[in-house]
């Protein structure tokens, strides 16, 4: 227990260790982890790590889905709504497939429905991977909300695949049309569950007197009820997680208040963050025990197989990329759609990042020992090896070149988003004025006879101003930059002042600690808006 214990005390350290290293080289901390474990795994006297499936399924993937299902824009899901259903359920079907022909072709002894298996397995891209290696560059919105709209949906479909080729497998019989109205059913129920269970949160949240630290425990207790309650129904868990995540993340704003939303931000950013980098970690820790239990295979033949699947699934969704293109091109004659000629840059980003991690690792390992009693489970190391080669190629690979790709092809973007900073200061101009319409029609009276009300009319127009002026330095000439350059100095050395001063008062009594981290985050805060400004 100790030994376990520390075990993953050890594991976290190394990967904060792992990511910070990774950032100041600027190369993706999925990639930098997996390469890390595996360079770890190789020290002489390490004990050999060997991953639990149930644990990864159970205690990893709930609240990993539920994070990216909580930060997934559903205006954007929506709006790209025909791409992603393609990519998630058309582009799995397809690789699947291909790689259910090309292995059973390839693989003495490999039956295809080792090849729906494997293709189950090693179909879906992770979002976490795609998401870091594209953060901080200058890649079009659409790029994004598809790859993680994709990402959400695409998890289920492939592990509906690997269910249904593993049932084939342990009974030795499969029949299409009955595998096809299943997939229908356990996708359908699976939403309805995690809609059922995401109002029950929502009921909840809304009407019984919580506190911040309630409802950010059970934000955190509802992906694994969502999970269990559809897996014990033989329904799909992960799309209970994806479509309740969905749901309870756009009636945030009616059910939280601004401290819940503030803690449970933060909880989730530090567990999606432990729970990803520990994973990528544990990939790249886990190959060694895979190789050494390949049984009848060399080495060289497996490297080879897995190396000949990459590629089909590389390929497979390059060209499923491209046909969507002159598909959109060719349906947009008769239907509207969001971009009639979406060109070759973006399929041929989207294509490219592809990148697979954790479902294809959880599912590889879920695959049972033993088929019945002591018969041994066909080609289960074989089929861990490729995935994990997979995982390790697209990683590294397709990661690395990713944003070369980008540079390389000069892509631009069609919707000519504004920039983040310029989309907030329009956004706060247009709260604040509203704020100051309402100053003046409801509480004019108020306003000219308590100073308090005064000074925060005073305020906010201040706060007009500042938006104001960032919106017209897009604009301006050097000489009035540098003087907002100076302003933002020296009201961040300001902002030093108070934290220094507010210090003081930790060592004095009278002045609670909750009101000091209160005031403490109101600075915090301040200082993120006009870095926030400036750094862009």
């Amino acid at each position: 227990m100790h030994y376990s214990l520390l075990l993953c005390l050890g594991l976290v350290l190394v990967v904060s260790l792992l990511v910070m290293l990774a950032q100041r080289l600027r190369i993706s901390y999925p990639i930098f982890l997996v390469m890390g474990g595996l360079a770890i795994s190789f020290i002489p006297g390490l004990p050999r790590v060997e991953i639990d499936p149930e644990l990864i399924f159970l205690i990893f993937l709930p609240p990993l889905l539920y994070e990216a299902a909580w930060f997934t824009s559903w205006k954007d899901f929506w709006k790209w709504r025909r791409v992603v259903i393609t990519l998630a359920f058309g582009l799995v079907i397809l690789t699947s497939s291909m790689v259910a022909w090309v292995s059973s072709a390839m693989i003495p002894g490999f039956t295809l429905s080792l090849g729906f298996l494997l293709g189950g397995i090693i179909s879906p891209p992770d979002a976490v991977a795609a998401s870091s290696v594209l953060k901080g560059m200058d890649v079009p919105k659409r790029v994004t909300s598809v790859l993680e709209g994709e990402s959400l949906v695409n998890d289920a479909s492939s592990l509906i695949v690997f269910r249904f080729a593993l049932v084939a497998v342990l009974t030795g019989s499969f029949v299409w049309q009955q595998a096809a109205v299943s997939f229908v059913l356990v996708t359908v129920m699976g939403i309805i569950i995690g809609l059922a269970i995401a109002f029950i949160m929502y009921a909840i949240h809304r009407w019984l007197p919580t506190t911040p630290s309630i409802d950010t425990a059970l934000t955190f207790v509802a992906p694994y009820l969502m999970y269990l309650a559809a897996e014990s129904m033989h329904f799909s868990g992960v799309m209970a997680v994806v479509s309740g995540g969905l749901f309870l993340s756009y009636k945030s704003h009616e059910i939280f208040s601004h401290a819940t939303r503030l803690q449970a931000v933060s909880m989730w950013a530090t567990v999606g963050f432990i729970l990803n980098g520990l994973v990528f970690m544990l990939i790249g820790l886990e190959l060694p025990v895979i190789i050494n239990n390949l049984g009848n295979y060399s080495k060289t033949e497996a490297l080879m197989y897995a190396l000949v699947i990459t590629f089909v699934i590389i390929i497979a969704r390059i060209g499923c990329a491209f046909g969507m293109s002159l598909f959109t091109r060719f349906i947009s004659r008769f239907i509207r759609t969001n971009d009639s000629n979406p060109g070759w840059k973006l399929p041929l980003i989207v294509g490219w990042a592809g990148m697979r991690g954790v479902v294809s690792l959880a599912s590889a390992l879920s695959i049972p020992i033993y088929l019945s009693g002591d018969k041994v489970f066909p080609q289960r190391n074989l089929i861990l090896f490729i995935t994990f080669i997979v995982i390790l190629v697209t990683l590294v690979i397709q990661g690395l070149t990713l944003p070369w790709l980008i540079k390389l092809v000069k892509l631009e973007d069609p919707d000519h988003w504004k920039p983040e900073h310029e989309q907030e200061a329009e956004i706060q101009l247009h709260l604040l004025s509203e704020s100051l319409q309402a100053l003046e029609k409801r509480y004019d009276h108020e306003t000219r006879n308590n100073d308090l009300v005064r000074k925060l009319k005073e305020n906010i127009e201040n706060e007009v101003r500042f938006n104001t002026n960032l919106l017209e330095s897009e604009d301006c000439d050097v000489a009035e930059k540098k003087l907002i350059e100076e302003h933002n100095r020296v009201f961040l050395d300001l902002l030093d002042v108070q934290r220094h001063a507010l210090h003081v008062f930790r060592t004095k009594d009278g002045y609670a600690d909750e009101l000091i981290r209160k005031v403490e985050s109101q600075i915090d805060f301040a200082e993120a808006r006009v870095r926030g400004a400036g750094e862009e």
